[in-house]
């Protein structure tokens, strides 16, 4: 886990997400976890990859978020795939159904990490890109590069 300025560990990063999503607003929130979660989580092994955000019945939850079932876990331990509960303000929750009921947009998980002993989701409003804009962004990217070569070597 690498430590931050803010005194963040961040255990997890969702860079997928940054290349296959235009990020729109990002905020964070509590995760309602197990015993076994945490130390899971405290030890690295969690996947965020195909990890989404979801409001139901008033209430924001993380599908597909994979922590691995802890070895020395009492009882077998956790279910790895489980929906887990994110804990923000009433307010946010019914402003983030009506961006996502309106805009079209997904909330999509960019990292989990470790604030004073807690852990927190930060999350994303994000706009898919489809594959055309994938491209275009990437040759765009390749001019630059060779415009900064070009500028180096004169």
């Amino acid at each position: 886990m690498a430590k931050t300025e803010s005194g963040r560990k961040v255990v997890v990063s969702n860079r997928k997400a940054r290349h296959d999503y235009e990020i729109s607003d990002t905020f964070e929130c509590g995760i309602a976890l197990l015993g076994s979660e945490v130390k899971s989580l405290r030890s690295g092994q969690v996947q965020l990859k195909d990890a989404y955000a979801e409001v139901r019945d008033g209430e924001l939850w993380l599908y597909n978020a994979h922590i691995a079932p802890y070895d020395f876990a009492r009882g077998g331990g956790h279910e790895p795939d489980r929906p887990r509960k994110l804990l923000v303000h009433r307010r946010q929750i019914d402003n983030l159904a009506g961006r996502v009921a309106q805009d079209g947009l997904t909330l999509v998980p960019l990292s989990i990490y470790f604030v004073h002993g807690l852990a927190k989701v930060e999350l994303a409003l994000a706009k898919g890109i489809r594959r055309f804009d994938k491209r275009q962004k990437l040759k765009e990217r390749e001019q630059q590069r060779e415009m900064e070569r070009a500028r180096r070597h004169y």
